[in-house]
Formats: structure tokens, C-alpha cells, sequence
């Protein structure tokens, strides 16, 4: 597929959550990646009937009185995507890995959001940075990300996801909307992500293979791990193996979803070789 005919599947798939969108909920488009919009912008005195949850109390402990914050609606909306472009991504087949199914959505998202949103910047990932583009607006910008995601070509094969969120904490000093695409195959970045989930408003895609859920039964087969490099013989037919491979990507996937909706972030799984359009209007849903 050339980089015109990727633009086509993309614009295709924009009109059909567009249509989906319009057809199913009322109101504008763009609150599905406007997140809160809000910025502190002065404190005033408390008044009777006003959210205890607006006290600054730091303020009000000063013996002056009791003060809340007041906000103002965010006008430059940033959509930020992070995108895991690590080795574990390539599993598939050769027509449609976990990657290219990443890229797909990330370039879809994006196409809306820089219609919708003022800015639009990404950061690809692996355990070292793989491209960053500022956040910036118009559609050139949105165009030179999704081209530049196209051609990406990853040059490191691990992955830490922990340090990619620690990179977006350091680069977005203003409230954003954060879209995660990984696999999150790896460890050890819970801590980052409840930071981001509390600074930002978070969306988090988890792409997976059923190969990874359910293997066809094969026999004794080696299954090559492209990010340690090591290749380990199993037996797909023993129903054990079967079994200790679908639950713990269950667990994993329950995991993730529950740390999520803990810190008010989105999640939705996907299947690279499935039909993302449905379950991209159903989140969107719930963000409205």
C-alpha cells in the first residue's frame, strides 16, 4: 500500500465514524476530543451553593476567608498521540500486523482531531524516542504527522512504555487530550500512567492479535520473541499452555482496564484484524 492509497483508507474510514457520530449523538464533534477545557484562571470568594470540590484550600488556610478556583474554557485544545511502534507490534499477518493496524487508527484519529482541536502533535515510541512532532495546528500539520507515521520505520526493537509516558509528562505543561496505542506487552509503567491520567485526559487503545489470545493448535512449534531475541519451543496443543496463555492475557487486559477506570481514563481493546470503526463510535459515545 503507497502512502495515497493509505490517505484514501483513512479518509474513508473518517466518513464512516463521521456519519456514525452524527447519526447516533447530538451535538458537536468536537467534544469528542475537547476533554475538559479548563485552565484555572482566578480564586473569588466562596459563595453558598458553590462546589466544595472548587475550594483552594491552601488559600482559604490562610485565615483570609474561603476562596474557590475559577476556570475558564480552555480555547487551544491539544490532541496528543503516543503511539508503541516496538517489535511486539509486528505480530500478524503479513497483510495487517498490530502496526499497521496502530497506524491506522492513530492516522484516522488524527485526521478528526485536527479538524476538531487546535493542535495535534505525536510521539512515537519504542524504549528510545522513534519521532516526536510537536503539537501544532492546520491540516498541514495533520498531514505531515500521519505521513511521517506511514514511513516510520522503528529503529529499536524493546519496548518501555514507562519512559514514553514519563516523556509526554515532561513535554505538556497544559491539560491534553493523551491517546495511548501500545500492546502493552511490558512492565512496570503503571505509576507513569496514573500520573498521565491524572494530568491529562487519557484515551487508552490496546491493540492485540488472537494469536496472542488463542493459538492454532500446531504441535510442538519455536516462537521467536523479536524484542529479547530469544526463541522458545512450546506446545500449542497441550491444553494447559492454551489455557496459562489466554488467562494471562486476560489478566493483564482486566488489569489495565481496571487502572483505568480507577483514574477516569477511556479504554477500549481491539483486535488488529477486526473492524475498528464500531468500537471507536462507542467510545467515542462515552465520552460525550
Amino acid at each position: 500500500m503507497d502512502i495515497d492509497e493509505f490517505l484514501a483508507k483513512l479518509r474513508q474510514f473518517d466518513i464512516r465514524i463521521r456519519k456514525a457520530v452524527n447519526s447516533q449523538m447530538r451535538g458537536s464533534f468536537r467534544s469528542i476530543f475537547k476533554g475538559t477545557g479548563l485552565e484555572f484562571a482566578d480564586l473569588r470568594p466562596y459563595q453558598y451553593g458553590d462546589d466544595v470540590r472548587s475550594i483552594d484550600w491552601n488559600v482559604s488556610s490562610k485565615g483570609h476567608g474561603t476562596f474557590v478556583k475559577v476556570f475558564r474554557e480552555e480555547k487551544d485544545q491539544t490532541v496528543f498521540f503516543m503511539v508503541d511502534v516496538s517489535a511486539s507490534q509486528m505480530v500478524g499477518p503479513r497483510h495487517r500486523s498490530k502496526l499497521a493496524a496502530t497506524k491506522e487508527i492513530c492516522g484516522v484519529l488524527a485526521l478528526s482531531a485536527i479538524r476538531e482541536a487546535s493542535h495535534v502533535g505525536m510521539y512515537c515510541f519504542s524504549d528510545q524516542n522513534e519521532l516526536y512532532i510537536q503539537p501544532g495546528n492546520g491540516m498541514k500539520t495533520g498531514y505531515g504527522l500521519i505521513m511521517n507515521l506511514y514511513k516510520l520505520v522503528p529503529q529499536s526493537d524493546r519496548t518501555n512504555i514507562a519512559d514514553a509516558l514519563l516523556f509526554t509528562l515532561n513535554r505538556l505543561k497544559r491539560r491534553s487530550v493523551v491517546i495511548l496505542l501500545s500492546d502493552f506487552i511490558d512492565q512496570d509503567y503503571e505509576h507513569n500512567l496514573k500520573a498521565v491520567a491524572k494530568k491529562h485526559d487519557l484515551v487508552v487503545i490496546h491493540l492485540y492479535d488472537q494469536r496472542e489470545v488463542n493459538l492454532p493448535r500446531l504441535g510442538i512449534i519455536p516462537v521467536h520473541d523479536r524484542e529479547s531475541g530469544q526463541t522458545t519451543w512450546v506446545n500449542t496443543s497441550s491444553a494447559a499452555f492454551r489455557l496459562a496463555l489466554h488467562n494471562t492475557f486476560r489478566q493483564n487486559q482486566v488489569a489495565l482496564e481496571k487502572l483505568c477506570r480507577q483514574y477516569n481514563a477511556s479504554y477500549v481493546a481491539l483486535d488488529s484484524q477486526e473492524d475498528f470503526v464500531p468500537k471507536l463510535v462507542d467510545l467515542f459515545r462515552i465520552r460525550r
